[in-house]
């Protein structure tokens, strides 16, 4: 083979902030893109509105993305999770941690858009778009990668290939991992909506035994919204109208922000949990949804996938072999505690917080009233939402924490 390259298949947002990361270390890389490069052709550069912890805009900043989304972005400086019929209440707010933001939230096409800006900045990157991965067969030293780019066909070899390519992963299954999957049995609705007050940086989880539902504060006093419903209402709520839509998100959410009204168009997702248990094979890895899909309670799916990426660039950066068993196997070491961490959070609040279970209520309670009120605890929680867990990449630091 000759200089050791990287081979990034997947050019969504996980896929692209890694060659990005990569790119700016100086590292040969080759991004494999389905879909052509413009916003709105990338399936993941969609409607949904993403919630950014402070840790992924610390590395996005990093690899010299955020200048190009900033603009779009706005704060959330508190957030409150409570769960329809309990007492207990959790708020957690950026002054009270000394900053100026928990997050920020954005949607997920202006991310795309300052990802793709920055990718033509690349320098040590080739692009293949459109292009998709058909085989992958051993090579010395790595992989021999076969490609349909168009009408034409084309090899590419690779130190290490890395699948960035989504819930059904095609390099997940070529290097031979396994996926464990499990159906939560509902869709999630998006779409924005104008509440009657000011949102004022606030975020809201609200949990109930039909499913949580997120606000999340957005600009010119919009909001993003995330409704819940069980997949065999799904077909229900679709048809809908307007005004019935809205009355299901009221009843669901509450009045904190008065009367919700202007609902933007609305976008279907099915959820389903696809978690593959070992993430790395012989020089191979996989990173973002192809290693773990997770429900999108709590917002943790990208910003988790994020941390994947800024790790392993960070590791490969000081590598002669960017494919070395060992490298692959710091990168899974480093990565278990967060992912382990992040995914025991996302289905134990699915599992517990929407059971319906009356005797579970006041114990869902104190422990609300816990994580409110006690220091140790709060302080813990704001950290990890801010996206700080295990050993995060050195990108993702600030200098006060």
């Amino acid at each position: 083979m000759n200089a050791p390259n990287v081979l990034v298949v997947g050019g969504g947002l996980v896929g692209a902030s890694l060659a990005i990361a990569l790119d700016a270390a100086g590292i040969a890389a080759t991004l494999v893109e389905a879909a052509v490069p413009r916003t709105g052709a990338q399936p993941s550069y969609d409607e949904r509105n993403l919630a950014l912890a402070r840790a992924s805009v610390n590395g996005l900043a990093a690899i010299g993305v955020w200048q190009h989304a900033a603009a779009a972005a706005t704060p959330i400086r508190h957030i409150r999770v409570s769960r329809a019929g309990d007492f207990g209440s959790t708020r957690i707010d950026a002054a009270r941690h000394g900053v100026d933001a928990l997050g920020w939230t954005l949607p997920a096409r202006e991310l795309g858009a300052a990802l793709l800006h920055r990718l033509d900045a690349c320098t040590h990157l080739q692009r293949l778009a459109p292009a998709s991965l058909t085989r992958l067969e051993p090579a010395t030293g790595g992989w021999r990668a076969h490609l349909r780019c168009g009408d034409d066909e084309r090899t590419v070899e690779a130190a290490l290939v890395v699948g960035a390519d989504g819930t059904e992963s095609f390099v997940r299954g070529a290097v031979g991992l396994a996926a464990e999957r499990h159906d939560y049995r509902q869709t999630l609705f998006v779409c924005t909506v104008t509440p009657e007050r000011e949102h004022a940086g606030r975020a809201f989880e609200r949990f109930g035994d039909d499913g949580p539902v997120a606000v999340l504060p957005l600009a010119e006093r919009r909001c993003g919204l995330v409704l819940t419903a069980a997949t065999a209402e799904a077909a229900a709520v679709a048809n809908m109208d307007d005004e019935a839509f809205l009355a299901l998100a009221q009843r669901r959410f509450g009045w904190r922000l008065g009367r919700l009204a202007r609902p933007g168009r609305r976008f279907a997702y099915p959820v389903q949990r696809v978690v593959a248990p070992a993430v790395q094979a012989r020089r191979a890895v996989v990173v973002g949804n192809a290693a773990q899909t997770i429900h999108p309670i709590g917002a943790q799916g990208f910003n988790l996938g994020l941390r994947d990426a800024l790790t392993l660039a960070e590791l490969i950066v000081d590598a002669p072999d960017p494919g070395a068993a060992e490298l692959l196997r710091t990168y899974a070491a480093r990565r278990a505690p967060d992912r382990a961490g992040t995914m025991a959070m996302s289905h134990g609040l699915i599992e517990l917080a929407c059971l319906h279970q009356p005797l579970l209520s006041p114990l869902r309670s104190l422990g609300l009233l816990a994580f409110d009120r006690l220091g140790p605890l709060q302080q813990a929680l704001a950290r990890r939402g801010m996206g700080w867990r295990g050993e995060p990449p050195r990108a993702a630091l600030e200098r006060v924490l």
